[in-house]
């Protein structure tokens, strides 16, 4: 099962499972987004959550941490069960930031729901086909995203869950067009921060990426100008920061 913990000094979260975890999170994430250009609309969403791929597959494939964790064997059933057997499971893990985070669970709505869409119109039936409700790649979408929501709630203050799950999920479509380099913003923000000032701007991430204020507005009319100075889609703009070499996971 994926576990997702904050990092020591919260700069993000670890997200931790062992191979087949990783494994079918990553080709699950890989279904719900779609092909390229299948939903143009939301090719800059669908590029953020192919990041979290990115880092997932290092992971699978032993480019970043990994911990030992207990699996509930102990003497006493190794002996009633004849074998000699490893009390410890490996898990794999990797580090993403909290904003991209954030980002990505609530365009996961989006893409479960173009994808189920997608699926009923596929097999003839209504919109609310429900052959969806099993499908393998939803149902681990979901509980990736229900670990998220756990964490999040371990996190932030009790007076402010409501507030911000409510912010996190809307009935509409959502992430079509975002101009995801106010991301690269936001992350930059909160890796210069101290550990202490991040633990208290959590939820004030979640209102800025999902309320599209004004500082939001600033960036997506600069990202705007810039694609039709060069004539290329708005995606294909990189916002010029460098995140520091080092950050204080």
């Amino acid at each position: 099962m994926i576990q997702i913990k904050n990092t020591p000094h919260f700069a993000g979260v670890t997200i931790s499972g062992d191979v087949h975890d990783m494994e079918a999170l990553y080709e699950s994430l890989h279904t719900i987004v779609g092909e390229e250009m299948e939903w143009g609309s939301y090719a800059g969403a669908r590029i953020r959550v192919l990041g979290l791929c990115y880092d997932l597959r290092h992971a699978i494939m032993g480019d970043r941490e990994l911990t030992f964790v207990d699996n509930g064997m102990d003497e006493y059933k190794m002996k009633k069960l004849s074998v000699v057997a490893n009390d410890k499971n490996i898990y794999l893990s990797c580090n993403i930031l909290w904003p991209e985070l954030l980002f990505v669970t609530m365009a996961l709505n989006d893409f479960v729901k173009l994808y189920a869409d997608k699926q009923a119109v596929r097999n003839y039936q209504p919109l609310m086909d429900y052959r969806n409700i099993w499908d393998n790649s939803i149902a681990t979408v979901r509980n990736f995203q229900a670990s998220i929501v756990n964490c999040i709630k371990e996190t932030i203050p009790a007076t402010s869950i409501n507030r911000i799950l409510k912010l996190m999920n809307v009935d509409y479509t959502w992430s079509a067009r975002y101009a995801t380099q106010y991301l690269d913003e936001l992350n930059y923000k909160f890796i210069v921060m101290d550990s202490e000032k991040r633990h208290k701007n959590i939820t004030i991430m979640v209102k800025r990426i999902a309320e599209q204020g004004r500082e939001y507005q600033d960036v997506k009319e600069a990202v705007l100008e810039a694609a039709r100075d060069y004539n290329c889609d708005m995606t294909e703009i990189i916002y010029d920061l460098e995140y520091p070499e080092t950050i204080e996971w």
